[in-house]
Order: C-alpha cells, then sequence, then structure tokens
C-alpha cells in the first residue's frame, strides 16, 4: 500500500514541477512583455513631443526609412494595445497556473500524510 502511495505521490510531484517550470516561464515572458511595455510608452511620449515640420525615421533592417508622423503614432498606438492585451491574456495564465500549483499542492500533503500513515501501520518497513 505505501508503495502505491509513494508512486501516486512521485506522479504528482512530477506534474508539480512542470507547472512550477511553466508558471516560472510565463512570469519571464511577463517580464519582458513589461519592458516592451515601458519602451513603446517613451517612443509614445517622445512622438508626443514631434510636430508634423519633423522628421521621423524608421529601422528596417540596416536602412533608415522616412516615415510620416501620424503613422508612426499609430503604429505605437496599436503596439502598445497589443502588449497590454498580451499582459492581460499572460496574467490570467499566472492566475489559472498558481491555482493548479495550490491544487497539486494540496494532492502532495495529502498523499504525504497518507505514506506516513501506511509507514506507521507498516512499522517504518517499505
Amino acid at each position: 500500500m505505501a508503495e502505491a502511495i509513494q508512486q501516486k505521490l512521485k506522479a504528482e510531484l512530477e506534474k508539480f514541477s512542470q507547472v512550477q517550470k511553466d508558471v516560472s516561464k510565463s512570469m519571464s515572458v511577463r517580464q519582458k512583455l513589461e519592458t516592451q511595455l515601458t519602451e513603446n510608452n517613451i517612443v509614445k511620449e517622445e512622438l508626443g513631443l514631434l510636430d508634423s515640420s519633423n522628421t521621423v525615421y524608421k529601422l528596417i533592417g540596416p536602412v533608415l526609412v522616412k516615415q510620416d508622423l501620424d503613422e508612426a503614432k499609430a503604429t505605437v498606438t496599436k503596439r502598445l494595445e497589443y502588449i497590454t492585451g498580451e499582459i492581460q491574456r499572460y496574467e490570467a495564465l499566472l492566475k489559472d497556473m498558481e491555482k493548479r500549483a495550490d491544487d497539486h499542492r494540496e494532492v502532495l500533503t495529502s498523499l504525504q500524510q497518507e505514506l506516513q500513515k501506511a509507514q506507521g501501520r507498516t512499522g517504518g518497513k517499505l
């Protein structure tokens, strides 16, 4: 009986470990998105300081290409909307993963208690 519980415990521990890895990866992606959001907000502020007499260039590969100011502002605004949406998506994903991790944690705790009871009944022999 204790051996079966140990197998369940091992399988649950592997699932919990995988969820923790997924949380870590998602947190990393979310941090990158936060950085991009900050950078794009700075670009939006800078573009807001310009008027139609200023020239705006866009880097395409190794070449700077002249770009319309209104087009540049629209592009940055769309980018900000996209990044904000992605951040919200990752926040929801992280909440779901945290809930799953908590569920696995509860199952692990109950399995550990079952294993301790089973070991106590068999005198600690496995």
